[in-house]
């Protein structure tokens, strides 16, 4: 196969929704305009031939300020611990959680066919390969917004929702979500809950696809055990590699592997570096370790990207979406062959999504 120098790619996830939307956020960018803020606009992707994404909808706690270091509530030489974030609200995360669709609708709207939401797979495959086109799929992180008889998940998905992790960090009506901790595991806390079974299969019947990134490991395997739908970690790395609670055991991934799922390898320097350091001084010899033990573990047909762009930090030598080409070349040069490198930038999601999605 011929050498794409800038293979067009689709992002796993991606918080740019948020991050323009909250004034505390945004600094004033425009997602239409190019900024030096944030990670991602349009005219930056673009350049980089991103072509499509989850756009998540997040609910931050109602100060507005989400759990930072400051919160460590043990720090030693090996690492720190943060307090797991409080519930949130149900009907605040309702509120802000339209109010993000809008967002995403309006800028829809005023694109003029630069953007679109897609909601099925034929659409994403055309738009995917449209010049000048960003595809946005449709995902809420944690499932607070959603009330225990699914009406807003019926409502939702008729407005265009596609993708749901059932918790972020903290518990909800669903189950557990895992602490920020370093080096932790993500086997703390009880399962799902009741009405977080039902959830699963809820989602399994409208074809909505289940995010188990900020799932506790007791909940990923009652996940693994309901879903008739491939298993998927939206943004997360290698336990192996960097014992951070938010990584995934070997377990889990041959859990994903059996369900023929995938792993969006995530850009946060501090799930990426086996010190767990929040430090941008990151080689992208490092991210690439991941995919390499993903890959050499369950197959490169599991493998993707899920950057964490605009609600992470991420190493300097990719900066923003502009350094994906980098990290595509740094992958090349570590011995993946073109097509493999192809399956990780898109056609492993489209597989996914194309066996999720009704």
């Amino acid at each position: 196969m011929e050498v794409t120098t800038n293979m067009p790619f689709f992002d796993g996830h991606n918080d740019t929704l948020l991050s323009i939307y909250l004034p505390s956020r945004s600094k004033g960018r425009h997602f239409f305009e190019e900024s030096t803020k944030g990670h991602i606009d349009y005219p930056r992707a673009m350049r980089a031939n991103m072509k499509g994404g989850f756009f998540a909808m997040f609910t931050t706690p109602q100060s507005g300020l989400e759990p930072t270091m400051d919160d460590v509530i043990q720090q030693t030489e090996e690492g720190y611990e943060m307090e797991l974030a409080p519930p949130i609200d149900p009907q605040y995360a309702r509120m802000l959680t339209v109010a993000l669709m809008a967002k995403l609708f309006r800028l829809e709207a005023d694109s003029k066919g630069k953007l679109k939401v897609v909601r099925n797979i034929e659409d994403l495959k055309t738009s995917f390969f449209k010049e000048g086109v960003l595809s946005a799929v449709m995902h809420i992180e944690g499932a607070e917004a959603i009330d225990a008889e699914f009406n807003n998940l019926h409502v939702f998905y008729q407005a265009g929702l596609r993708s749901i992790g059932p918790v972020w960090s903290r518990p909800n009506i669903f189950g557990n979500g895992v602490p920020f901790a370093f080096p932790g595991s993500p086997d703390t806390g009880g399962g799902l809950t009741f009405k977080g079974r039902e959830l699963i299969k809820e989602c399994n019947d409208l074809g909505v696809l289940v995010d188990l990134s900020h799932l506790n490991l007791k909940g990923f395997r009652d996940v693994a055990r309901i879903s008739t739908a491939p298993l998927v970690a939206t943004h997360s790395n290698v336990h192996a590699i960097s014992p951070y609670t938010r990584n995934l055991l070997d377990d889990q991934l041959e859990m994903i592997k059996e369900s023929n799922g995938i792993v969006g390898i995530n850009f946060f320097v501090g799930m990426i570096r086996e010190d767990g350091k929040n430090n941008s001084d990151t080689s992208l010899k490092e991210i690439v370790r991941h995919f390499q033990y993903v890959a050499d573990k369950i197959g490169v047909a599991h493998l993707g990207f899920g950057s964490d762009f605009d609600g992470a930090l991420v190493s300097d030598e990719i900066g923003d979406v502009q350094g994906v080409p980098k990290l595509i070349q740094a992958l090349r040069d570590a011995g993946f062959a073109e097509e493999e490198l192809h399956l990780m930038a898109y056609k492993n999601w489209f597989r996914v999504l194309e066996s999720t999605w009704r």
